[in-house]
């Protein structure tokens, strides 16, 4: 991005923060040192809970999306929870997958944090209810770029992000802001482009996979979501998605943070590589 393309990302993005992003009660990033493990989606999670799941247990996790409707992550009991996708906020009734996760997200007996976009946190906690130890906290998807001082001082301050084109983008950012030195990344595979098709209709067709068996429900709801979207158009929202890791990496760095991506066949090229067993050996010979 040359000068003047990242200074008219500057004045976009300031002219965003002013109109869209909300006080989070958030605060500025936090220094709590220690380790998080982000839990994604991908297919790839599936073998690193069989291998790993006791040792992963008692760590703290962060888990997106559908995951809590998965015995496996429910026995994790993670500590923290990213929706972002407004799919989640509908009205009750409309998705018998999203009506089981709130209940599974009334029902935990832990402490855990549900960070939502800002828009969403009065209907996340209507979802709720009295009584939860849930307890919802606002993030504002507010994708902002330009000039990197800039995007920093904005990102420090929770007033924004890199696009968030997926529930990663915001988890990752929402780990750094909540003062993790060390977060892993599980699950991350990002192997859209194995799984995008056209049909002969052309209508552009990606079921992506997740470690958890789909619903056909669910295939039939991503399908129709992908029906009427063009071909580049998806390929741009995953350069996007590529790009913010990037962005988020160099964010990361600045406050002393390291995001290190344990996702075997994982596509992000934006974060060291390291593997599950290399990080509970190293935690064994410490101990």
């Amino acid at each position: 991005m040359g000068v003047l393309e990242k200074i008219g990302a500057t004045l976009k993005g300031a002219t965003k923060v002013l109109l869209l992003s909300r006080p989070s009660g958030a605060g500025r990033c936090k220094r709590r040192g220690g380790r998080i493990f982000i839990l994604g989606n991908g297919p790839s999670l599936r073998e690193a809970l069989e291998k790993h799941g006791q040792q992963l247990a008692g760590q703290p996790c962060l888990g997106v999306n559908f995951a809590l409707n998965s015995p496996e992550i429910t026995a994790l009991r993670p500590t923290f929870y990213v929706l972002a996708d407004p799919h989640f906020f509908r009205t009750p009734g409309s998705d018998a997958n999203v009506d089981k996760l709130w209940h599974n997200l009334r029902a935990t007996d832990w402490d855990m944090r549900l960070y939502v976009p800002a828009r969403y946190a009065s209907a996340a906690r209507q979802r709720l209810g009295d009584g939860s130890k849930t307890m919802v906290k606002a993030f504002n998807a507010v994708g902002v770029e330009g000039f990197e001082s800039w995007t920093h001082a904005v990102y420090s301050l929770g007033l924004g992000m890199p696009r968030p084109r997926n529930v990663l983008i915001p988890s990752l950012m929402l780990a750094i802001r909540e003062g993790f030195d060390e977060i892993i990344v599980l699950g991350a595979d990002h192997s859209w482009m194995k799984t995008i098709g056209v049909t002969e209709e052309n209508e552009v067709v990606s079921i992506q996979p997740h470690f958890y068996a789909e619903d056909s429900r669910e295939e039939s709801r991503v399908r129709h979501e992908y029906r009427g979207y063009r071909l580049h158009e998806i390929v741009e929202s995953f350069a996007v998605a590529f790009r913010a890791y990037h962005q988020i990496g160099a964010f990361a760095r600045s406050r002393g943070a390291l995001i290190v991506n344990a996702t075997p066949g994982s596509f992000i090229d934006a974060f060291p590589r390291t593997t599950l067993e290399k990080i509970f050996s190293d935690t064994t010979n410490k101990t």
